[in-house]
């Protein structure tokens, strides 16, 4: 599902440059669940970028299901990502004027999916939030916010999800009940999940761990 080879990035700093990533290869295959580990600042979160055809490599190839990323334009990343990826963030990024209902069903309708809004309340009910179709964002807790989020990943069906510290904003209780519904739907609508976190526990869930340390990675 994801190949890289060599795939390298780096940037412009007062000092010089500065290198992030040091030439990583890494192959996911398709269904697979793999956490992606390290302390901050070891170029973890900017691996999953790279992988999610968010930002641009300095060096190296990134392939989706085949399709490499350094031979498409933004236009046609951005389509890629609207047809296979979905995203989980640590911040939420829930639109704070549409309610829970309108911004799991946003990204349908910009996919031009046929009935979003029974897609989108199947999955919000799924996450246990049948009685929140019509809050706001400022009206949900924090787990309410990353129930949606959840709910608005998977909803377009995605092959390949990431998710980056889908937990860190959570206290613990609310954290673990947030990966189990994350583990459970993953498994049940067989999507490869690439997971980055600094939660060993969360990451000990994942079928692979890989550790980021100092811009290369290795099997943990």
């Amino acid at each position: 599902m994801i190949k890289t080879r060599n795939l390298q990035k780096r940037v412009a700093t007062a000092g010089g440059e500065l290198e992030i990533l040091k030439g990583i290869d890494l192959e996911i295959k398709s269904g697979e669940s793999v956490a992606v580990i390290g302390a901050s600042g070891s170029g973890k979160s900017t691996l999953l970028g790279l992988l999610a055809g968010l930002d641009e490599a300095s060096g190296g190839s990134v392939e989706i299901d085949g399709t490499a990323l350094e031979s498409l334009d933004e236009d046609a990343r951005a389509a890629l990502r609207q047809e296979k990826v979905g995203f989980v963030f640590q911040s939420f990024q829930l639109l704070p004027a549409l309610t829970a209902l309108e911004n799991v069903m946003l990204p349908l309708e910009l996919k031009g999916q046929a009935d979003p809004q029974h897609a989108a309340e199947d999955y919000l009910t799924r996450v246990g939030l049948a009685d929140r179709f019509d809050h706001y964002p400022r009206q949900l807790s924090g787990g309410e916010q990353q129930r949606v989020a959840i709910a608005r990943a998977f909803a377009a069906r995605p092959r390949l999800l990431f998710a980056d510290e889908p937990t860190g904003n959570l206290d613990t209780a609310t954290g673990a009940h947030i990966s189990d519904l994350l583990f459970e739907l993953n498994a049940q609508e067989s999507t490869t999940l690439v997971l980055v976190t600094h939660e060993e526990r969360l990451a000990e869930r994942c079928d692979r761990r890989l550790r980021m340390q100092a811009g290369e990675l290795s099997e943990s």
